[in-house]
């Protein structure tokens, strides 16, 4: 099955994957499969073979392996800047090596089979970027500018090509256009409709001349040829920043945890401003008034189970960012979530209606700490009144073990002044400063309300 899913890989991609020198010849498992072998592959473009021929020297492939017995735990790619032995990949790629020093290591492979240790040097968490040191040095292809205003200026549809190492494969390069920027990641990427495979994290994505565009980053599931980039002017910041440190003297910083904690306590300062610079918007849910936020960054949907059969009826507004900050492969946070549902019956009375109240609500709150990133939940439960209506409320903060500073904040309500209509309202606030976090519970909270007019 894997083999026959790498062949339709292949297939579907014919005229963008060239120099797959690593990939292995595949045996035939079906008479379809042996059809399909058959066809032959469209050759790559002669731009695309131009642009791999002048590259390849400087593309890296990036393994993290285990300390221990250096088994591969992950790779990506990367590539070095100029004549110099920095290399700029994925923080992604490297975040075992930041996180976790004392059990992973870096090596790079190069497209002549040399290789070598990697060192970490910098990492910008939130535009998802990492420069490390090699043992050796580049030719000059891949040239980054000082300032960003000297990069090239790409437009909607030009041609742009990406490199890596697909699928531990071989050292590849895919063609496809810039599409502009996407307006619902909170940092700016390039949409780049063209592939990019797993193992290609941290590879470039280049123009037709060769100048930097941007740094492979992921792609949509969902989607067809639906890739993303990291914009090359983050690049330049984060190289800029290597190069002060090294001007200064500054010893390497080896805790890469407290660097990264700094970044996710700038970034969700930004955010919380950022969504609270204007007001929340109330929306009508029932006679209720609930808050929430719509913008770029922030979609909102909804769903109903309203059937003439049912004993209740439920209809639900959900509202979440669309993107959060990758820390590690279990953790993603510096996001915010908003739930409210409204529930109400005219089949059951209030002694059962409130028993399937209380229990939705008690399901909402969080029980045992499974998760051992971060400390047992801490909650505080009380019958309180806003300025409308009288709730329940309970609030839940638990503290990330290894970033100082940042918490959890998960705000549960329910209102108590209707015996057969209930609203629950949940906002989920992740890696937040504690001020922040009660700054967005407390104005949640109060943010919630009833249209007088329809009270009966």
């Amino acid at each position: 099955m894997k083999l026959k899913q790498l062949l339709i890989l292949l297939v579907c991609l014919p005229s963008l994957l060239m120099a797959a020198d690593a990939v292995p010849e595949l045996p035939a498992t079906s008479e379809a499969d042996a059809a399909l072998e058959s066809i032959p592959l469209a050759p790559p473009s002669s731009a695309a073979q131009k642009l791999y021929s002048a590259a390849k020297n400087d593309l890296l492939q990036i393994r993290v392996l285990l300390k221990s017995g250096r088994t591969q735990a992950s790779v990506g790619s990367g590539f070095l800047i100029g004549s110099s032995d920095l290399v700029v990949t994925n923080y992604h790629v490297m975040s075992q090596i930041a996180l976790e020093p004392e059990v992973y290591v870096g090596e790079f492979v190069d497209t002549n089979g040399q290789r070598g240790d990697v060192e970490l040097l910098a990492v910008d968490v939130l535009h998802d970027l990492a420069v490390v040191r090699v043992s050796r040095k580049g030719t000059g292809f891949f040239k980054v500018p000082e300032l960003p205003a000297k990069l090239f200026a790409l437009t909607q549809g030009q041609y742009l090509y990406s490199l890596g190492n697909p699928l531990d494969l071989g050292f590849a390069i895919s063609e496809g256009s810039y599409n502009g920027i996407i307006g619902r990641a909170f940092y700016d990427q390039f949409m780049f409709t063209g592939p990019i495979n797993s193992g290609m994290s941290g590879g470039p994505n280049i123009t037709a001349e060769g100048k930097i565009a941007g740094v492979n980053v992921s792609k949509r599931l969902d989607g067809e040829l639906v890739s993303f980039l990291v914009p090359a002017r983050f690049v330049v910041e984060l190289l800029n920043k290597v190069a002060a440190q090294a001007e200064q003297k500054k010893k390497t910083a080896k805790d890469f945890n407290a660097e990264v904690a700094q970044q996710l306590i700038a970034h969700q300062n930004v955010m919380v401003n950022k969504l609270l610079e204007t007001p929340l918007t109330l929306k009508a849910l029932g006679p209720y008034r609930v808050p929430v936020r719509e913008s770029e960054q922030v979609r909102c949907w909804g769903r109903s189970n309203a059937k003439p059969e049912a004993p209740f009826e439920v209809d639900q507004m959900n509202c979440q960012m669309e993107s959060a900050i990758y820390v590690s492969a279990l953790m993603q946070t510096g996001n915010i979530a908003i739930r409210h549902t409204f529930t109400r019956s005219e089949k059951l009375d209030a002694l059962r209606f409130s028993h399937l109240i209380s229990n939705s609500f008690k399901n909402q709150v969080p029980a045992g700490n499974k998760d051992q990133r971060l400390t047992a939940a801490s909650c505080t439960e009380d019958f309180v009144k806003n300025p409308s209506l009288p709730l329940r409320a309970v609030l839940c903060v638990r503290a990330y073990r290894k970033f100082s500073g940042l918490y959890d904040f998960a705000l549960f309500t329910a209102s108590t002044d209707q015996s057969r209509m209930s609203l629950q309202s949940r906002i989920d606030a992740r890696g937040v400063s504690y001020e922040n976090g009660m700054r967005l519970s407390r104005l949640f909270l109060n943010s919630i309300s009833i249209n007088k007019v329809s009270k009966p």
